[in-house]
């Protein structure tokens, strides 16, 4: 720790000072400096009890890549998980458990529908007035993408015209907040108002802290959360979730991949995705799915009472958009979860199918013929992707049999016009064997075409979670739990198998696109269950340190009121993989520059790497900043520097980490009152 700490001279004003070094990336702020105390006190590290809000009710948003949910648990009766009503609209004997996450908004850019209502109105609609209207999907990826996330970001609609992410994600919010809170009411038999509602979202483990930011932003102006009462919104990660569900699941709930024999890596009893007991409870489940209650165990399940405190498992979120790996840790008897590994994963969902199946259509038809179809045509676009969608979920190893997308009549149509020849010609000409053309105007796709577009997406997963095993800090794992929509794919179960089925125990849970959102909620319960976490990168914030001669280099020193200063020093509050206790808090103490100033701004700073001394490094990046209001208070005390010591004004800043999103306290210690204080992870 250095002698005295002092944030960066972004944000710190020098009045007349002109001997900084010009290779400095600082830039003078008149309005926002501030200086440490002197001497300063050490950092300390030390636990926050959570303040408990009140609140009668837990919603939690399963907010997919491709399908979207909700569910919710009054807090006099935990143990009872309700799901949401049956859908509008959905497909023809499928269980629609959760909605596609599509959003619809008219030409003058107001909400119309989301999920199935979206798709069908859409699908509706005439062509020539389909152009004008803005028809969102699968936009959750652009998030989690999206490098410079911001405010600002846009969405492209299928017909092009672009939008604010934030409003898009708003509506959406605003959907799902109109639609949970009818259902809640309709079984409450008390007036519930909108502070007794706790809500949580569920995001990727891997999204960065600017995502999450995002999706706060976005609750807030769909009306979930107001910024006076942030802890009304927990934000929760989606594999984290699942590994709480996972703590309550009996035998009969899950099917073992383990147990099933293999005989040069098949099935000897064929290629069924599930054997007779799990379709049998399937079966049950669906026929008093109407109920759409769930009850968990108010203690741990089977597979829990089987583990000992230091056994280790590995979550799996196979989603639509993203896969997601968190590596957990059992603490006995008490039950809760410790992360033993940062959260890794990437952008290998079930979305890299239908990227695959769009680039064979681009190489059956043309890349060109494609992109003309899905501006000019964009509803039977979205139809041909819903045809492939259903077909994709049936797929399975060693399925004897082809496996038909049906081709709207307006592609052929579409396809004749511009080309002057049949789909059929085109199909013969790209010498694909592997697809085959139907008379009845469908597309015959082979067990080999399937695996083409399955493999590559499958085979990223299933490098990463064996590339995950090998590190150090997570070998020994018992148990690997395959959750996510993806999950359910006969094709990447039978992968998984293969690969790590002799090493791990292979559980997969019923009804598993519903794991994530039931654990959301009961992660909205007892948001403590988990009590240790890792941090995915290094957080700390650029300070001037007193310049050493011979161990600081000479472009950094900055010379201030006769005294010398290293600048540019990252000042770390927590490195990357460290483990950090729910709660656990960074604490320091600070004073502003200058009399009657009303702000302070530091600046946050963050690294994938712990090796860093200097914010000007490469792959350290600024990533937010904390704006500290300061109230007004008398005059009279002395400048920093000047001889009134104790008049200085002392601000204490918090950072707590250990939960899922960073925070910020900070209180005036001479008023003894509350600073408002953000994190600012979106500004540009």
């Amino acid at each position: 720790m250095a002698d005295t700490v002092q944030p960066d001279t972004d944000s710190l004003q020098i009045p007349g000072d002109s001997s900084s070094v010009p290779s400095s990336p600082a830039t003078a702020r008149s309005d926002c400096s501030i200086a440490p105390l002197t001497p300063s006190p050490s950092p300390r590290v030390e636990v926050r009890p959570r303040i408990a809000c009140p609140f009668s009710v837990v919603v939690a948003i399963d907010f997919g890549t491709t399908s979207s949910g909700y569910a919710f648990s009054f807090v006099q009766d935990p143990e009872a998980i309700h799901m949401m009503k049956r859908w509008e609209g959905g497909d023809p004997g499928v269980a629609n458990q959760k909605s596609p996450t599509c959003l619809l908004l008219t030409p003058e850019l107001r909400f119309h529908s989301f999920g199935f209502a979206a798709r069908d109105s859409y699908h509706d609609l005439d062509p020539e007035e389909a152009r004008h209207w803005l028809y969102f999907d699968k936009f959750k990826m652009k998030i989690h993408s999206a490098s410079d996330l911001t405010m600002e970001t846009e969405l492209e609609a299928v017909n092009g015209r672009r939008v604010r992410a934030i409003e898009v994600f708003g509506h959406a919010l605003r959907f799902f907040r109109e639609h949970a809170l009818k259902e809640v009411k309709d079984q409450s038999s008390s007036v519930l108002e909108g502070e007794e509602i706790r809500w949580v979202i569920t995001v990727p483990a891997v999204w960065r802290q600017p995502a999450k930011q995002f999706m706060r932003e976005a609750a807030c102006l769909a009306g979930l959360v107001s910024a006076d009462c942030p802890e009304q919104l927990f934000i929760a990660l989606e594999p984290e979730a699942a590994s709480i569900y996972c703590r309550k699941l009996r035998l009969h709930q899950v099917i073992d991949l383990s147990l099933r024999t293999m005989a040069n890596g098949l099935d000897p009893d064929g290629p069924r995705p599930f054997d007779s007991s799990f379709r049998q409870a399937r079966e049950q489940l669906r026929r008093s799915r109407h109920s759409r209650t769930f009850l968990v165990e108010s203690g741990t399940g089977e597979i829990w009472s089987e583990m000992q405190t230091g056994d280790k498992y590995i979550v799996a979120d196979c989603g639509g958009g993203t896969v997601d790996l968190t590596v957990h840790q059992i603490e006995q008897p008490q039950g809760t979860l410790k992360e033993l590994y940062k959260a890794s994963g990437g952008p290998y969902g079930a979305v890299g199918v239908d990227l695959a199946f769009e680039a064979m259509l681009c190489q059956i038809f043309g890349g060109d013929f494609i992109q003309s179809f899905k501006a000019q045509r964009p509803a039977a676009w979205v139809d041909l992707t819903i045809a492939f969608e259903a077909r994709k979920r049936t797929a399975a190893p060693g399925r004897p049999n082809a496996l038909n997308v049906s081709l709207p009549f307006s592609f052929i149509d579409f396809y004749k016009r511009q080309r002057g020849q049949s789909v059929e010609t085109a199909l013969r000409r790209s010498n694909m064997n592997i697809v085959k053309w139907s008379s009845q105007g469908m597309l015959r796709l082979t067990q080999e075409a399937m695996n083409e577009l399955f493999q590559p997406t499958i085979t990223n997963i299933v490098k990463h979670i064996e590339e995950l095993m090998a590190k150090q800090d997570v070998r020994g794992v018992r148990f690997l739990f395959l959750v996510g929509g993806f999950a359910e794919s006969p094709m990447l179960q039978r992968a998984v198998q293969n690969a790590l089925g002799r090493s791990c125990r292979i559980i997969i849970p019923q009804d598993v696109g519903l794991t994530i959102l039931k654990g959301a909620v009961l992660f909205g319960l007892d948001p403590t269950v988990v009590r240790v976490r890792r941090c995915p990168l290094t957080y700390g914030v650029g300070v001037l340190n007193r310049f050493v001669e011979g161990r600081h280099p000479p472009d950094k020193l900055l010379i201030k009121d006769g005294r010398e200063w290293c600048t540019d020093i990252l000042d770390r509050f927590v490195s990357v993989d460290q483990s950090v206790a729910l709660g656990e808090v960074v604490r320091r103490s600070y004073t502003p520059a200058r009399l009657g100033q009303r702000k302070i701004i530091i600046n946050i700073y963050c690294s994938a790497t712990d090796d860093v001394t200097y914010i000007s490094e490469p792959g350290v990046r600024k990533c937010g900043t904390i704006t500290l209001g300061l109230p007004e208070r008398a005059a009279g005390g002395a400048a920093v520097g000047g001889g009134g010591g104790a008049d200085r004004r002392e601000i204490r800043a918090t950072m707590q980490f250990g939960d899922t999103e960073i925070k910020v306290t900070a209180v005036d210690v001479t008023s003894n009152l509350s600073v408002r204080a953000s994190i600012d992870f979106l500004s540009n």
